[in-house]
């Protein structure tokens, strides 16, 4: 029998002490696997959706409101902003922009946003291919993969909006033109993936209706909402090939979009998403203070506001990283118990290991590899269920941060939590073995 072997058998001569030492360890192991994970997808989800987008611009209020509501999506407006007041920055001969993307917010489906904007939105998120084609008319949706996915959308497929992000029957807008997709990107891993996309003056034509067809009758609720959504039955879905998005298409689209809104300076759209020409430029980096000090729009930094949006969410997390690693010093000291009150109990056990040739190193290396079992345990307990729980939690965190998070994956960190709980079992077993490995053999027998 190899000394590891005994060193089991020990364990589990006691099984509840050491399934108590084991949970503890597992516990503070699995919260802190947990909350690498969160924090590792959240924040590449965060960075993933900057885009390289220098300002957004929407009506006065909260400017992290107004980077959450435009670019994460995950927030309400905070308000309307007149064309004729945008204007100046959608103009493509603006010196110190190279792009601008419109959106009109305000409807959804299945509670996924419907997002009216111009189609160089395509390539400022980096979406390469499609299946189908890009939206051109009114009521043309390009919709995400993970909306296609979830809402079981294809190509042809027709539905009808609701109002704000509520899946709710009562607020739908069915009556007038169906949406009708065109479209379906491939994952991009950007908030795409849980938008569909459409036109700004689409999101204006579902709400610009006559007063009288908005009445409902009593009975005229869910059924007659679902009898407009798309119906899978209806027809055979034929799955088209995936092409590449050609980027001079996606601007000259972007282009009559523009025309068509330079038209209407009347219209009010929600925020517009910019670039600069150049991020070393003195009046770019200026351009926000301007645009707040002199304008009545307000400029927001999706860099400084992420900054914000990190510094508030990282003072939760580290306290609950702080509550994990008290609870891994308890199960440390756990482990050190254990295996102390087990060696004063097997101390007549161990002098007779020595007086049949046991040497204190062997002894020594028994009582290591009883704490190295329990940590073991625990650390591939703790790591299983921290991965669990983020899968389990994924669904919920996917509908307050629009996009997907999995607990089917390994983060560089988790290294550092498998070195640190070995180092943790060691420590609270050296004390135990190095008392065990200097058993006086005399002694113990004579008061055997």
């Amino acid at each position: 029998m190899n000394i590891f072997t005994l060193s089991w058998k020990n364990i589990t001569a006691k099984p509840l002490n050491t399934m108590m030492s084991v949970l503890l360890f597992a516990l503070s192991i699995g919260l802190i696997t947990f909350l690498t994970l969160l924090n590792d997808q959240l924040k590449k989800g965060l960075d993933n959706n900057l885009a390289g987008i220098d300002l957004v611009l929407g009506a006065k209020g909260s400017p992290l409101q107004l980077i959450l509501n435009s670019m994460y999506h995950i927030d309400a407006p905070t308000g309307n902003i007149s064309l004729e007041e945008a204007r100046p920055f959608l103009n493509p001969k603006h010196p110190l922009l190279s792009g601008a993307v419109p959106l009109s917010l305000g409807d959804s489906y299945g509670a996924y946003r419907i997002v009216g904007a111009a189609q160089t939105i395509l390539t400022f998120y980096n979406a390469s291919d499609i299946e189908g084609r890009p939206y051109k008319e009114d009521f043309e949706v390009v919709v995400g993969s993970i909306v296609a996915k979830k809402l079981h959308l294809h190509i042809d497929d027709t539905f009808y909006s609701t109002h704000g992000l509520e899946d709710n029957p009562d607020l739908a807008h069915d009556h007038g033109t169906p949406f009708r997709v065109v479209g379906i990107l491939s994952a991009t891993g950007t908030v795409l993936d849980q938008l569909l996309l459409c036109t700004p003056q689409t999101v204006w034509k579902v709400h610009d209706h006559p007063a009288d067809s908005t009445a409902v009758e009593e009975g005229h609720k869910k059924e007659d909402h679902e009898s407009h959504a798309h119906a899978t039955g209806n027809h055979v879905h034929t799955s088209m090939p995936m092409v590449a998005i050609d980027s001079v298409e996606i601007q000259i689209l972007a282009d009559s979009v523009m025309a068509a809104l330079s038209a209407q300076p009347e219209k009010e759209i929600t925020s517009i998403l910019l670039k600069f020409k150049s991020r070393t430029n003195f009046q770019a980096l200026n351009l926000l203070r301007n645009i707040n000090l002199n304008t009545g729009l307000m400029a927001a930094s999706p860099a400084i506001e992420i900054n914000r949006l990190y510094a508030m969410m990282g003072s939760g997390t580290e306290a609950l990283r702080y509550v994990a690693m008290l609870i891994a010093m308890v199960a440390a000291i756990s482990i050190f118990i254990s295996l102390y009150t087990s060696l004063k109990e097997r101390r007549y056990e161990m002098a007779l290991m020595r007086v049949n040739g046991a040497s204190p190193g062997m002894l020594f290396r028994m009582i290591i590899g009883e704490g190295l079992w329990i940590t073991m345990l625990g650390l591939v307990l703790g790591m299983i269920s921290g991965h669990i729980g983020m899968q389990l939690a994924g669904s919920i965190l996917e509908r307050g941060y629009k996009y997907q998070f999995t607990g089917f994956t390994w983060v560089g960190e988790e290294w550092y939590i498998l070195v640190g709980a070995v180092a943790v079992g060691l420590l609270a077993a050296i004390l135990p073995a190095i008392q065990g490995a200097r058993t006086d053999i005399h002694k113990t027998l004579a008061e055997g």
